[in-house]
């Protein structure tokens, strides 16, 4: 993807000016001492005036906020579609994975997980990160505190199922791409529209095995014995079913010539907003797909905090 938004710096010589610019802003919030990085693209089309919507992109392992600000297309988006796009880095770990310790490593704290830190690493809580920044937003912007809603790929999909049971009431819908949490969760705030999206080749970074055929996601969502994308869809979508008060029966839609869905709603009729949507996406191997942050932002718009 091509970025064609210029860097610009945030406008504080002049206390009358606004706190940021129009496109590109780099902003730094200290959250427990750290200061933690995040990036801002302000669309052309904002003046002030009106609540704005507000979507957080989360970079996967070894990424940061600048280049998923460079390559999601999420800017576009923000610029096509008038919404403030923000996109955090996460932090440098030592970690062990595999067996292996991993110096100078890129992560978000989504535990369990299946990489742990190493022996004196304090794991930086990214939840009251995220909170601070939409502190500082406020301080910055107008943004409707009931339009803000996150997207996180790989690490960052699993950060942003995190997010699922400790924001979700301030975010209010995510969409968690290629990677979630499963096994043991916390009771979440608030049950709200979740939607995952896995390519139907994603063995996760580097990894291989057979592709799922695209007619295979009932299957692979009911089976809990299969290893068709590391059996991940079984054990994401039964958590999901578990904490979130699922019906476990889902609606199959879509064209297996290129993305397939199963849709879970409430076994609550007062839950409307209680939907979890599985996409499986043809070709794709682990990646935030090119074009998602169009149709992503097309699934998101259509919720608000009640």
């Amino acid at each position: 993807m091509i970025s064609f938004f210029s860097c610009t710096k945030e406008n504080s010589g002049n206390p009358q000016s606004p706190k940021y610019a129009i496109g590109k802003n780099r902003f730094i919030v200290n959250v427990n001492g750290d200061d933690r990085e995040y990036f801002v693209h302000v669309p052309a089309g904002y003046k002030g005036s009106a609540q704005t919507p507000v979507v957080f992109m989360l970079h996967g392992t070894n990424g940061n906020g600048e280049d998923f600000y460079t390559d999601s297309g999420w800017k576009e988006v923000g610029e096509a579609e008038n919404i403030i796009t923000v996109f955090p880095s996460s932090w440098k770990y030592c970690i062990v994975e595999d067996g292996q310790q991993k110096p100078n490593t890129e992560k978000w704290n989504a535990q369990p997980a299946g990489w742990t830190p190493c022996a004196g690493e304090t794991l930086r809580d990214d939840i009251k990160f995220f909170k601070s920044i939409i502190t500082e937003l406020d301080s910055k912007f107008k943004i409707d505190h009931k339009r803000i809603y996150l997207v996180g790929f790989s690490n960052g999909g699993a950060m942003a199922s995190k997010c699922t049971y400790e924001m979700s009431d301030i975010f209010a819908a995510i969409v968690e791409s290629a990677a979630s949490l499963f096994g043991q969760q916390p009771t979440p705030l608030r049950k709200l529209p979740v939607f995952f999206q896995r390519g139907n080749e994603d063995y996760g970074p580097g990894g291989t095995g057979p592709t799922a055929p695209m007619s295979s996601l009932s299957f692979m969502l009911t089976d809990s014995n299969t290893t068709l994308l590391q059996g991940h869809l079984y054990k994401f979508s039964h958590t999901n079913i578990y904490y979130f008060g699922l019906n476990p029966n889902f609606t199959i839609a879509g064209d297996e010539n290129s993305i397939v869905t199963a849709t879970y709603t409430s076994n609550n009729p007062n839950e409307p907003l209680n939907v979890y949507t599985v996409a499986l996406i043809k070709g794709l191997k682990h990646a935030y797909p090119d074009g998602a942050a169009a149709k992503n932002w097309a699934w998101l718009k259509q919720y608000s905090l009640p």
